[in-house]
């Protein structure tokens, strides 16, 4: 237990001497509405971590202190094979603002292996972080998760229909974001996700027609399909 409280100090001296009050001062700007940060950017706050490594109990430890950085940081470090659904479950409450949520989603829940049973939960909550946190795992896996067959992201369309008309901005940009980046994963998801689009489109509300267009315009995009069809070319050996 000192030695992880020596760490502890150790890393509160690193992010005051990497801080930047000018810095916290932007970041409302950009929607990102910490009570308490020190003002550390985020390829800083990699660097901390990867000296830091995996530590579970550090993690607990820097996410009770309730900074910005400290809690990134904890989902840095912390080991996804140790989280259990009582810790999401409890982190997930206390979502205030995006980049919380997206940097814990990325760095750790879109990696446990309760990530699939969660964004599905998740998507179906009424709180807006909560739900958030829900597609935002769905886009995190669509880009992280290499072996998952189709059909996990199949399962995902039901949620991301019903997400559509969701009007609050922090959700409709996270159903967007998982129905794009589920249809950039390969030509049979993207098919698919422009069927879905197309749904989408035709539902009464403002944030399903912004979802379904904006979606529509990338998947369909030259830029994306030549990506797609080199990469199936690469995949089959013929490119």
């Amino acid at each position: 237990m000192k030695d992880h409280l020596d760490k502890l100090e150790t890393i509160l001296r690193s992010l005051r001497m990497l801080g930047r009050s000018e810095a916290v001062a932007g970041m409302a700007r950009f929607g990102i509405t910490p009570e308490k940060a020190y003002g550390v950017s985020i390829p800083e706050l990699r660097k901390l971590a990867k000296r830091i490594g995996k530590d579970h109990l550090l993690a607990q430890q820097l996410w009770a202190i309730d900074t910005r950085e400290t809690r990134i940081l904890a989902s840095m470090i912390d080991d996804p094979a140790q989280v259990e659904e009582e810790q999401m479950e409890a982190w997930v409450r206390e979502f205030s603002y995006w980049e919380i949520c997206d940097q814990v989603c990325q760095n750790l829940f879109a990696r446990t292996p309760f990530a699939h049973r969660k964004a599905l939960e998740w998507a179906e909550r009424p709180e807006e972080f909560v739900r958030r946190a829900g597609f935002a795992i769905m886009a995190w896996r669509a880009f992280q998760d290499r072996k998952a067959p189709d059909e996990v992201f199949e399962e995902y369309f039901a949620a991301i229909v019903r997400g559509a008309t969701d009007e609050r901005p922090m959700v409709k940009k996270a159903v967007n974001w998982a129905l794009r980046q589920i249809g950039k994963r390969n030509s049979w998801l993207n098919r698919r996700a422009i069927d879905v689009a197309g749904h989408i489109l035709k539902l009464d509300a403002k944030s399903a027609r912004w979802i379904a267009r904006d979606a529509l315009r990338e998947l369909t995009s030259a830029a994306v399909q030549e990506r797609l069809r080199k990469k199936e070319a690469a995949a089959s050996g013929s490119g």
